[in-house]
């Protein structure tokens, strides 16, 4: 089994039931994970990438500490941009889109890797809290997404980034 940010914590400790004790000295909030009932649901839900996130912690060094538990290669690429991204905010883009990003997406990554941006925004859009907003990076404007965003109710903005003309900024809420 590859440990990845999309793996399931149930998967990764039925594979790999040593590393219990390395997740909840990483992340404590997941010592429950001990309780046997709490495992099978909390952990068929809980990606290693959500674990990160209630621990506090980087996906990818969370990610790589477990690899290298079991002898797997590192990971060496990060498909999320750190959400401090830098962008040039105009004063006609919608008041939703003001503040920081919860989440900013590296799709040029994702698509280099082979992945479905869109599966990866899908998979964040439940975490996003209320009041924040996804940025999603491209070098292409992803109307096809847009339309697919906007079925599920949710707001989209796009525009083209002042600081580098060959980048899109897409904002999801």
């Amino acid at each position: 089994m590859e440990i990845t940010p999309q793996t399931k914590l149930f998967d990764l400790l039925e594979a790999y039931p040593f590393l219990e004790t390395q997740i909840v000295n990483l992340a404590p909030p997941f010592e429950n994970l001990k309780n046997p009932v709490l495992r099978r649901t909390v952990g068929r839900l809980a990606t290693l990438e959500k674990v990160a996130q209630v621990g506090g912690l980087n996906s990818t060094q969370l990610v790589n500490t477990l690899r290298r538990a079991v002898g797997q290669e590192e990971l060496h690429t990060e498909t999320a941009l750190s959400p401090s991204f830098q962008f040039v905010r105009n004063d006609d883009d919608p008041d939703w889109t003001n503040g920081e990003p919860q989440f900013v997406l590296d799709a040029v990554e994702l698509l280099r890797r082979g992945e479905v941006p869109l599966a990866k925004v899908n998979e964040l859009l439940n975490q996003i809290e209320p009041g924040r907003f996804m940025l999603l990076v491209t070098n292409f404007e992803p109307t096809p997404m847009f339309d697919a965003l906007r079925k599920q109710q949710r707001r989209v903005f796009h525009k083209t980034d002042a600081l580098d003309p060959t980048r899109h900024l897409t904002f999801i809420s």
